[in-house]
């Protein structure tokens, strides 16, 4: 779908630098970027400084930035006790990693055991895709089955058995959603492998669970669809108790949901406990991280005392007796020390009902705005999360969001990266420490601004 010319070229006027660069990223890098999700129309800005809750990209422009890394500062940018921390930890430890078990590891796993209901035993990982990937091979070693139920537009990772229905497409209501693979280089025997549910809709849903029970060997979802979509509580419930009573393993994909609605992530506000929890964006304080954490019977299977390990060395090891995993990199010192910093003052008194109180505030102001100048629109979110709906009907899952004018969605947002606030068209809103009464009331600004234009437009 393209977007319109004036917003387009607006922008343009105001990023030469950033378009100078990006054409000669193109040479070196495909499509001109390390992350697709880093790319969009007509070309991404490139970005030099940042501050709180403040860009500045290379043409020396000032955005308020509500993409904060797709939601992984919640502190906003550089925060002093989390510079700080990353600081102190390399200086005491006179190398960024030691390659071995250290303290921090045992401190940030106790410290997500007593956050976590759903986590007795913890490893971690790199990433928030490594993460659900290893919660996936936990869940089909203890169940003893391979399929994996995901849910229609949620988010995972991009690799093979997850990359599926990430995109949706639109389909008539209480209609199973279509099983189709989002990438090239998926075998069809892997996509064979993966049920699609449709999200909030538990009578359409229910059948497709009975139809392959015997076969599931893990159910997992976001919480939150898309970090802002809220589940129906009665449909978070229903899936909890099927899982449990046909012995499936549920998981909780907490990538965008931890540390964001609350210490105790979107579990924790609902009250649905899954069987693992997959963690990551937040933990990390800026640095790439993930964590799986869950019932303990369910751990231990991955632990290299009970039937050595593949790489260990130390003993003879069957594959089909141990659930492997490793990385380099896992439980990095350095990450730890920033992820625990970025805990430390998420547990101070007030913190998450400030930023709440500020995403209200804007998500009020901005529906006001629209409304005031005849856009039908409405916010949608829960915490510190929120997306920008244009559209006269309720959201409640990726149908909706479909359902509701994108392109002019899209023009807005390309009118708003022009006035200085910074987000991803399309992409949700997520608030930060940083974010104080002072931003809110620029950004609302600003919107205006943007609104104003559009209207014009």
């Amino acid at each position: 779908m393209g977007i319109p010319a004036q917003p387009v070229r607006l922008l343009s006027e105001k990023t030469r630098a950033s378009a100078v660069l990006y054409e000669e990223a193109t040479r070196s890098m495909p499509g001109g970027v390390t992350a697709n999700i880093k790319h969009f129309d007509p070309y991404p800005l490139f970005m030099k400084s940042a501050s709180g809750a403040e860009l500045t990209d290379v043409d020396g422009n000032e955005y308020i930035d509500y993409n904060l890394c797709y939601g992984a500062l919640m502190l906003g940018h550089g925060h002093p006790r989390v510079m700080k921390a990353v600081r102190e930890q390399l200086e005491q430890m006179g190398t960024p990693v030691f390659g071995t078990p250290h303290a921090l590891e045992m401190e940030m796993a106790n410290k997500l055991i007593s956050l976590y209901p759903s986590v007795d035993s913890i490893r971690f990982t790199n990433s928030g895709l490594e993460a659900t990937m290893f919660a996936l091979r936990l869940a089909r070693a203890f169940s003893g089955r391979h399929k994996v139920a995901k849910f229609e537009g949620h988010y995972h990772g991009g690799y093979d058995q997850v990359l599926i229905s990430v995109h949706a497409r639109k389909r008539k209501r209480n209609t199973p959603p279509e099983v189709r693979a989002d990438s090239m280089g998926i075998p069809k025997e892997v996509q064979e492998q993966t049920v699609v549910l449709p999200f909030n809709d538990w009578e359409t849903a229910e059948p497709i669970l009975d139809r392959f029970r015997e076969e599931l060997g893990a159910v997992i979802l976001e919480p939150v669809q898309g970090g802002f979509i809220p589940p129906k509580p009665q449909f978070l419930r229903n899936l909890r108790e099927y899982t449990r009573r046909h012995r499936i393993p549920l998981i909780f994909d907490e990538v965008k949901t931890g540390f964001r609605m609350g210490l105790a992530g979107a579990q924790g506000r609902y009250g649905i406990i899954p069987d693992l929890t997959a963690l990551g964006k937040v933990l990390g304080g800026g640095f790439p991280v993930g964590a799986v954490g869950g019932r303990r019977e369910i751990m231990e299977l991955t632990s290299p005392v009970r039937h050595g390990d593949v790489l260990a060395g130390d003993r003879e090891a069957k594959g089909e007796e141990v659930l492997f995993h490793s990385g380099t990199y896992n439980g990095h010192p350095t990450i730890l020390s920033a992820g625990w910093a970025t805990i430390s003052v998420l547990e101070e008194s007030g913190v998450y009902t400030a930023v709440e109180e500020a995403a209200h505030r804007l998500r009020e102001g901005m529906e006001e705005i629209l409304n005031r100048y005849g856009f039908a629109a409405r916010t949608v979110g829960d915490g510190t999360i929120f997306n920008l709906v244009l559209g006269e009907h309720p959201v409640t899952e990726i149908q909706d969001w479909l359902r509701s004018d994108l392109s002019l969605r899209r023009r807005l947002d390309h009118l708003l990266l022009e006035k200085g606030i910074y987000l991803k068209p399309l992409s949700r809103f997520s608030l930060s420490t940083a974010h104080n009464a002072a931003e809110v009331e620029e950004t609302l600004n600003r919107f205006e601004a943007g609104v104003k234009q559009l209207k014009r437009g």
